[in-house]
């Protein structure tokens, strides 16, 4: 099981000009970060991360879904060619079968991609890492107020059965969840302060009004829309899901509403405080929250705008701004 409130970080890698792949690790190592996000197989990222001890969160192209979904064999190979030759120096974590690709045309064929991968996983010899994938909250109809929450029309065809298999093998469902998209599009509404997550910090000067939701209180808007999530999956009948925040994280820069460095210091320093202080959600209290902070670096390939600005550090290993990961250790 993770350790009470150990964070990670998502290593994108949609630039051209980022430090090579054992630097990189080596500045995790350095920050004391527990855990590493990777988007796709990669052998050289891989190999770096042997006999670290962090924990690797592996994911499929969302390309091949359709291949890894409808053809066992090619399963098979993806699990020998990316965890097989790894599985003894390299920590799993767990294996997303793609990321936000549901709702869409995608989306069905997640659950067969999960379950082709178990079978080579265990045909490989390869056991105790789950199998799962990582979803925006765009899968959620109703968000607000949490307690209200469902599966979206679109979503619900595909979400109902996966969150009931991945119950099943007690495997946790990865959730995307950024506040600050909520805050960019409403800010005369989303207080600043409750996308923040400032009640998490002894130092904020900014007032944070809270939110009551039948008899919970929520004073910030991360642990709102985690329970949104649960409670989507518990109306859609898979009670004790637990849910990672596989992505979080607000741009220091692009010209968005709010992208400033000192809202983007605040978020993820926030964050991390509320991830280790064990303290759960309103609906999970005491229940610890796996998160992994978006991301390592500022991307310069990505879509231009805050897109290219979500990273911690820059590609020359400086920070964009400082970060206290010993607080989630």
């Amino acid at each position: 099981d993770g350790a009470e409130g150990a964070i990670g970080v998502n290593y994108g890698m949609i630039a051209n000009n980022l430090p090579t792949p054992d630097k990189v690790i080596a500045m995790y190592k350095a920050n004391k970060i527990s855990y590493v996000r990777l988007f796709h197989p990669d052998t050289t990222v891989l190999t770096a991360l042997g006999g670290t001890g962090i924990g690797v969160v592996l994911g499929t192209f969302n390309e091949d879904l359709e291949h890894l979904a409808s053809d066992e064999s090619f399963a098979a190979s993806w699990v020998a060619s990316y965890v097989k030759p790894f599985a003894g120096t390299v920590t799993f974590r767990y294996i997303t079968a793609g990321n936000e690709v549901i709702p869409g045309d995608l989306g069905t064929h997640v659950l067969p991609a999960i379950r082709n991968i178990e079978t080579a996983l265990k045909a490989a010899g390869v056991t105790g890492v789950p199998v799962t994938t990582a979803v925006a909250t765009s899968v959620l109809g109703v968000s607000y107020p949490p307690s209200q929450a469902t599966f979206s029309e679109a979503s619900a065809p595909v979400m109902a059965p996966l969150v009931a298999y991945l119950s099943s093998k007690k495997a946790p469902l990865l959730v995307n969840v950024y506040p600050y998209f909520a805050y960019a599009a409403e800010p005369e509404t989303v207080q600043l302060g409750y996308a923040l997550l400032a009640g998490s910090s002894a130092t904020s000067k900014i007032k944070v009004s809270s939110v009551t939701d039948g008899g919970l209180v929520y004073t910030n808007m991360f642990d709102a829309i985690l329970d949104a999530a649960h409670a989507a999956v518990e109306k859609a009948g898979a009670q004790g899901l637990e849910l990672v925040v596989s992505e979080t994280g607000w741009p220091s820069g692009g010209g968005g509403t709010g992208a400033t460095v000192e809202n983007a210091a605040a978020y993820n320093n926030n964050v991390i405080r509320h991830a280790a202080s064990g303290a759960g959600t309103p609906r999970r209290p005491g229940k610890a929250v796996e998160t992994y902070l978006f991301a390592m670096f500022n991307e310069n390939q990505k879509p231009e705008g805050t897109e290219q600005h979500f990273g911690l550090f820059q590609p020359d290993m400086s920070a964009v701004y400082p970060v206290d990961f010993a607080a989630g250790s």
